[in-house]
């Protein structure tokens, strides 16, 4: 049997109303923090509110996707956001546990964004690895990364990738994953085993020009040697 579910979640930003507004509703901004997607059109049938810079809502059928972006003092918004829908049977309550957690690390990574490289272009690099109990995903990784069990925010760490050495600290430790900031992005991995998905691993690097498919390839690389 089919049910509906609603997730809602609140993030202040160092931005105006206008900076949030185009990391929502454009490809270039949601690259920045979310994933490559094309323009929000707002004469699209889906798109059932368009009031920049205040409200966006997207309804994709089972499921929506509601923005409201609210100015506050010192040149700062806050977000707030809704995702509901309805799930039917073959989605479990795990489905909506995971997908809540994974806007908290996408939110988080926005506020970072907009912290440390606001107004960079970026490059979305995203790999897959292994399939791996995520609580052995997460072990092999602080292992890999030289972090203990409960790493802190602003550890630093080093990792090897492609041949080179990547100087990073520790931005994200909320729901057993873990985010990284390196000087010109973020690195992010998102651990899927309760969905019955590979861990993944998202790269944002912001204003540098780099070869995806080579950057691609090394993070898969890199992956399957810590987890496989």
């Amino acid at each position: 049997m089919s049910r509906e579910f609603e997730l809602r979640k609140e993030v202040v930003l160092e931005a105006t109303p206008e900076q949030v507004w185009e990391a929502i509703s454009t490809g270039a901004g949601n690259t920045a923090w979310f994933q490559p997607i094309e323009d929000v059109d707002p004469d699209a049938a889906n798109v059932v509110a368009w009031d920049p810079p205040r409200h966006l809502k997207v309804d994709a059928g089972t499921q929506a996707f509601e923005y409201l972006v609210e100015a506050r003092d010192g040149g700062t918004a806050v977000l707030r956001f809704v995702h509901s829908g309805v799930l039917d049977d073959n989605w479990t309550g795990e489905y909506e546990d995971l997908t809540g957690k994974g806007w908290d690390l996408y939110f988080h990574t926005l506020a970072q964004y907009f912290r440390h490289f606001p107004g960079r272009r970026a490059t979305y690099v995203e790999a897959e690895g292994p399939k791996v109990p995520d609580a052995d995903a997460r072990e092999k990784l602080l292992d890999e990364l030289g972090l203990g069990e409960r790493p802190s925010i602003g550890e630093r760490v080093r990792l090897s990738l492609d041949g080179g050495v990547v100087d990073a600290e520790v931005d994200y430790t909320g729901h057993g994953t873990i985010g990284l900031r390196t000087v010109d992005g973020l690195i992010r991995f998102h651990l899927r085993d309760k969905i019955d998905m590979p861990v993944a691993v998202a790269h944002y690097v912001y204003g540098t020009s780099i070869d995806v498919p080579r950057f691609t390839r090394a993070w898969e690389a890199w992956l399957n040697r810590v987890l496989g």
